[in-house]
């Protein structure tokens, strides 16, 4: 029987990756089509040839022989994960306590679904009249971007807490950090670890706005520099390490959430 369930599972995993594959070929071949039709100022193929410069050649010089391209990749990705680990150690705390003081809760929730429901990027310039466009200004944007899907996502784990279990350690005089240490915050991981995952996607939104529309640095000053001179190669090259980024941040999220996951199933 193991055996049987065993070749299912092989064969399931074959055509998965069989489909990936092709359907990648597939797009490649019509990226490849399409870029070699259109000007090169338009559009640019994904090999291309001397007269249409491709981008994965693009890519290859930068990552291999353009150590000022490298240098704005490395002061994208601190940008994105100081932003990101302060949205972390701000969030998590705070939807807990939210949930257990109440009052505070009733007394923040409607300022907080203002702030989540105003678009991030419209409070770049009143971000950027206060405090100028050095690094932490920016790191704010990201700040903001990730905040409020790790916040929400733990404060409805920490209000699922069964009240049971709340009951049952009190009765055994358990102090209010031992509550938060054996239930509140295991019990709400997993949910703030899909709060996480939906916040990467937003926090790399907020590093390339910020780097827009503050002072043009990283990967967003590549971005701008490549469009401004009708690179379409350098354009499309940035776009496909920004989207490498983004891929790599939420699959490390989703394998963690999936690890930590079954802890929720069992609670259920």
């Amino acid at each position: 029987m193991n055996k049987v369930i065993s070749l299912v599972n092989s064969d399931r995993t074959l055509v998965r990756w069989s489909t990936v594959i092709i359907s990648l070929l597939l797009g490649a071949a019509i990226w490849e089509a399409v870029g070699m039709s259109f000007n090169q100022a338009f559009m640019a193929p994904l090999i291309g040839n001397e007269e249409h410069p491709g981008t994965l050649p693009r890519l290859y010089v930068y990552f291999f022989d353009d150590e000022e391209y490298l240098l704005s990749l490395v002061q994208s990705i601190q940008l994105f994960s100081t932003g990101f680990v302060l949205a972390l150690l701000v969030a998590i705390p705070m939807g807990i306590v939210m949930a257990r003081l109440i009052t505070l809760r009733i007394a923040l929730e409607n300022y907080i679904l203002a702030l989540y429901v105003t678009p991030m990027i419209a409070l770049i310039p009143f971000i950027l009249s206060i405090l100028g466009f050095d690094f932490w200004p920016k790191v704010l944007v990201v700040f903001l971007f990730a905040f409020f899907p790790i916040l929400y996502n733990t404060l409805e784990g920490a209000r699922s807490v069964k009240p049971e279990l709340i009951e049952v350690a009190r009765s055994f005089r358990s102090s209010e950090l031992a509550i938060w240490r054996d239930i509140l915050i295991p019990y709400t991981l997993p949910y703030a670890l899909t709060g996480i995952r939906q916040a990467s996607g937003r926090a790399l939104v907020g590093m390339v706005a910020a780097e827009f529309f503050l002072s043009t640095s990283g990967l967003g000053e590549e971005l701008i520099t490549a469009s401004r001179n009708f690179d379409m190669a350098g354009v499309l090259a940035t776009i496909l390490v920004i989207t490498g980024l983004g891929i790599t941040f939420m699959r490390i999220a989703q394998a963690v959430e999936k690890k930590y996951s079954a802890w929720r199933g069992v609670d259920r």
